[in-house]
């Protein structure tokens, strides 16, 4: 049964203007567990019951798409026991949750260099976004051994090789069809970006896709923020005017 906090908040929600696209760092699960005495691997194994009460609430208010940082490819770096935790989380939750993903109508998606995870945890996760292929509810997008920097490279070499094969022409080569060599280029841009932890940083993440999201940090960890706090955040951005260069008069009579 939901808070009355919880109804308050999505009362005010206007479902007419939500964000088409939220994407979210998920941080603090490992401070989250050293503050409380417990092992770094107890703050993911939270985090992952966060991811569901956050995916609930997206599908609920009718969003269309939510992307998570889920391992980056600098975790790569982090001790292999860690790695091998956080990777074991990721899959089993998946498969856990493919079962209610399929009835709340979530289509699973991921983007990230694939090639260097263990081709076990690919083909199982390539299985559950299968088994979710047909939903076309939210599009939850796991953001798994993900760099921006990696992505942008990547999608420069797509470009020049078309380039060189005679497929594209240099002077036509724009913001469009450089997005369209992306791995994000199926969503639309994200609207709102959050991050929790209390760090004001991007780490990496959608470097290109971000240009006129807006930015919501909060200070608290991942495994503590609830769909109350998610709520916050939706309102918080729709009480912002967003202006892409023009000025707020402009805006306004636009509006009229």
């Amino acid at each position: 049964m939901e808070s009355d906090e919880l109804t308050r908040l999505k009362e005010r929600i206007d479902r007419d203007r939500l964000p088409s696209h939220v994407a979210i760092i998920m941080d603090g699960n490992g401070r989250w567990a050293r503050e409380r005495g417990l092992d770094r691997s107890d703050g993911h194994a939270e985090g992952v019951t966060t991811v569901r009460k956050i995916t609930e609430i997206a599908s609920e208010l009718g969003l269309g798409y939510l992307t998570l940082y889920t391992f980056s490819t600098e975790n790569w770096n982090r001790p292999k026991a860690e790695v091998d935790i956080l990777m074991h989380l990721i899959v089993t939750a998946i498969e856990r949750e493919t079962p209610d993903l399929i009835a709340n109508n979530v289509r699973l998606t991921m983007i990230g260099d694939h090639g260097i995870m263990p081709e076990a945890t690919y083909a199982r996760l390539c299985q559950c976004m299968a088994d979710t292929s047909h939903c076309d509810g939210l599009t939850l997008c796991l953001a798994i051994s993900y760099s921006a920097r990696w992505d942008i490279v990547n999608a420069c070499r797509r470009l020049a090789r078309d380039i060189r094969d005679g497929k594209a022409d240099p002077d036509d080569v724009d913001a469009e069809s450089f997005s369209r060599k992306l791995t994000t280029a199926a969503m639309p841009d994200p609207d709102l970006l959050i991050r929790t932890g209390g760090d004001f940083r991007i780490s990496n993440f959608l470097l290109w896709e971000i240009a006129y999201s807006e930015l919501y940090f909060t200070p608290k960890y991942w495994p503590d923020f609830q769909k109350t706090d998610f709520c916050e955040a939706i309102i918080d951005y729709q009480s912002r005017q967003r202006r892409f260069g023009l000025t707020g008069d402009q805006i306004l009579n636009s509006e009229k």
